[in-house]
């Protein structure tokens, strides 16, 4: 038995676990969330905060085709620049890496591949102490989050790509014999064989803000359906995908395939190496993740390859009437501060009627809805140790200068603040800014990236309908909220969901934000509207990375 069979069979009763998980849609988590020493050992924190800083001011080393230089612009919002460097590498040096790597991983068959994958995943989450650190100060997030989201939570996703690849393949024989009869003569026999072939070469562009969340479901669909993979990371976050990488790497050499299987394609400030990988003709699939400027450029110039990406959108927030105004309102405050506005599902306009709602605490108008929501979020953050824990430090100079510029976009309901962060010399973390504008305004209906939120007065819940699925329709979405305590406008959002693809959450004002979406159970984004034309991680966004190739013989019958 193989190594990487032996590793099937290690991870079996795991995989098990996830498929029925995948199919029950029920809670389910594999890796631990909380960093607890407790679960991942006393020193493990303290191990993991050494092993990031071991990594600072040296180079950082992956294996690869033969370097053509050494890059790294890494800068912590905390703390300043990483110092770190990476090898850089030609594209068509990686491409060819690729290739002659990929004959053993295809011809190692399904159960391998997904053995050796679940290996990496469970050594990721040893180190996530390590990546949650790197993760941290790459991204801004505060280290709770960042340990979650660039740890458990992302291999979490990677196990779900995994396992529902796993589900796919499974299902494909290895072989059959085919016996048709005829009649009086002998039947028609044939012996058939089944292959899972990848497509080929796949690239995974990370992005800045959620490193291994973002990259972990194409990286793991891709390699288990035994397509060679390389990672181009975004300038100002590589660390968390340079680790990963490694433990791939490590893994894969362990089992005695090519580690370059998976090759990171790090660049600095001067960009072009994900153009040139992504239009070479033996690119078959991307995964991308950011702005439409680049994921339009991917649509229009690489067009051999089969293309998942998830760009930008405008979430929104329906407010008909409030059944809880206070635990409605603490969700809201959390869910619109939380990563200050950088995250893909934080919702972005709170869209209320003129004429004001209905709550728990009576009728209130739209000014005493408006007023009550910025307190929530001011009372909130007014606590610096937790304002830093759920806003984080923005890393990207062009998100402040945003941020900056907005208030000519509406009327100030709320200023956005700055704060120096705690224990971090020159560090400043941003509190939301909160506009006040007309439903008919252009600026709510297009993506602000950061800490910028539009409380939208439309005349009444129709309209306030009506706008949310035409900003769906034209711009993207990858949530959608409602409150309301009519089951009638209730079933009239759902219907918009519906028609538009985007998920629906309804009157939360408990532990559940709209941000969230928990692997084995909410599908992340639907590929049903312009934000996303991909599902982490539905049977599409693994299936059409592999084929399936068929012989056939003919046998004799005795």
């Amino acid at each position: 038995m193989s190594k990487a069979d032996s590793l099937f069979n290690k991870h079996k009763e795991l995989l098990a676990k996830a498929c029925d998980a995948i199919q029950e849609r029920g809670h389910w988590l594999p890796y631990p969330e909380i960093p607890s020493g407790k679960i991942y050992g006393e020193t493990a924190k303290q191990e993991g905060k050494e092993a990031f800083e071991s990594s600072l001011n040296q180079p950082f080393i992956v294996k690869g085709p033969q370097p053509q230089g050494r890059v790294g612009v890494e800068v912590s919002p905390y703390t300043g620049e990483l110092g770190i460097s990476y090898d850089q590498y030609n594209a068509e040096d990686l491409i060819m890496t690729a290739k002659q790597a990929l004959p053993a991983w295809r011809d190692a068959g399904p159960a391998a591949r997904v053995g050796v994958c679940a290996e990496i995943l469970e050594r990721l989450n040893k180190r996530s102490f390590e990546i949650g650190n790197a993760t941290m100060h790459t991204t801004g997030q505060g280290f709770a989050m960042a340990f979650q989201a660039g740890g458990p939570h992302a291999q979490d996703r990677g196990l779900e790509a995994v396992a529902t690849a796993w589900l796919m393949m499974s299902k494909v024989p290895v072989s059959s014999t085919w016996n048709k009869p005829q009649g009086k003569h002998d039947p028609l026999l044939m012996s058939k064989k089944y292959h899972i072939v990848p497509r080929g070469i796949a690239m995974v562009v990370a992005c800045s803000t959620f490193p291994t969340w973002n990259t972990y479901p194409g990286l793991f669909a891709s390699l288990v359906t035994g397509n060679p993979v390389i990672i181009k990371p975004h300038s100002q976050a590589v660390l968390p995908v340079a680790i990963t990488v490694q433990v791939c790497q490590q893994v894969l050499e362990e089992c005695g395939f090519d580690p370059c299987l998976v090759q990171m394609a790090p660049e600095g400030h001067e960009v072009g190496i994900a153009q040139a990988l992504a239009t070479h003709p033996d690119m078959k699939i991307i995964d991308y993740t950011g702005g439409n400027h680049f994921g339009d450029w991917l649509s229009e110039n690489a067009r051999q390859a089969r293309i998942y990406k998830e760009q930008a959108g405008v979430n929104t927030v329906l407010i008909d009437s409030l059944p809880s105004l206070k635990r409605s309102a603490q969700n809201l405050a959390f869910a619109l501060s939380l990563y200050s506005g950088q995250m893909c599902t934080t919702p972005q306009a709170v869209l209320i009627p003129k004429t004001g709602i209905e709550t728990d605490e009576g009728q209130m108008s739209f000014d005493q809805v408006a007023d009550y929501l910025c307190n929530t979020i001011k009372k909130f953050l007014s606590d610096p140790e937790r304002a830093i824990s759920v806003l984080g430090a923005i890393p990207n100079p062009a998100t402040v200068a945003r941020l900056e510029a907005a208030e000519s976009l509406g009327k100030v309901r709320l200023a956005s603040e700055s704060h120096p962060v705690p224990g971090f010399e020159n560090a400043l973390y941003r509190t939301p800014l909160v506009l006040e504008v007309e439903g008919t305004d252009a600026a709510w209906q297009q993506e602000q990236f950061g800490p910028i939120s539009f409380l939208v007065a439309v005349e009444d819940t129709d309209q306030g309908l009506q706008l949310i699925s035409e900003a769906v329709a034209n711009k993207g979405a990858i949530t959608f909220a409602v409150y309301s305590q009519d089951e009638a406008i209730l079933d009239k959002a759902e219907q918009v969901a519906i028609e538009q693809g985007v998920a629906l959450s309804c009157n939360l004002d408990g532990g559940v934000f709209v941000n969230q979406a928990a692997a084995f159970s909410d599908f992340h984004a639907t590929g049903n509207n312009p934000a996303a034309n991909a599902s982490l991680t539905d049977v599409a966004f693994v299936a059409d990375r592999y084929a399936v190739v068929q012989s056939r013989r003919h046998m004799v019958s005795e």
